[in-house]
């Protein structure tokens, strides 16, 4: 049995100015609502999971579906909330403040790990996701054999971990590259 993560591809949002607080909510809101580019190719290992899979799953985020659709073209897509990405906290405190998307990205997942979760799903809570999401991949792999699931670096991440602790193996670090296969294997002892 298998189970592949692919990171989506690369957004089509690409603002990058410096931005506040405030302007960095709408900034999530288009960049969740722009979809991926499309590629001339993507990488052969890639394409060759997809097509042998026994199905393709996909978050409920427009990047990920939108990115199976380009690996799959439409067909054998399966989408579901509960592999969609962490969400970032609101930042209360930064409306004076202007940083570049990427500073408030990392800042925010920062104060999220350590805790603050202001409207938005806890580090504790996503963890219990992932899990559940772990075994729903482990029941669609009894039945499908090679399982695919295009998501999202941070909560594939989760993913693997809880998988790792059910005693699946992979011989791969996990990457943040668009459109990277990272395999995990059930081994029996």
């Amino acid at each position: 049995m298998k189970i592949v993560f692919i990171r989506h591809g690369k957004s089509a949002w690409k603002e990058n100015k410096k931005i506040s607080s405030e302007e960095f909510r709408q900034w999530v809101s288009a960049y969740n609502e722009k979809g991926v580019q499309e590629e001339k190719e993507y990488p052969q290992s890639t394409v060759e999971i997809v097509a042998s899979s026994g199905i393709v799953l996909t978050s409920d985020l427009k990047r990920s579906q939108h990115s199976a659709n380009l690996l799959t073209r439409g067909s054998r897509l399966n989408s579901d909330s509960i592999f969609r990405e962490v969400e970032l906290p609101q930042c209360t405190f930064g409306q004076f403040i202007k940083c570049k998307p990427a500073v408030w990205l990392v800042m925010l997942r920062l104060l999220w790990m350590a805790g603050y979760s202001q409207s938005c799903e806890s580090y504790k809570q996503a963890k219990k996701r992932a899990k559940i999401g772990a075994e729903r991949l482990v029941q669609y792999a009894k039945n499908k054999q090679t399982v695919v699931l295009v998501g999202h670096g941070f909560f594939n991440r989760l993913l693997a971990k809880e998988l790792e602790k059910m005693g699946w193996v992979t011989y791969e670090k996990m990457s943040s590259k668009h459109w990277k296969c990272i395999t995990y294997e059930f081994v029996m002892e």
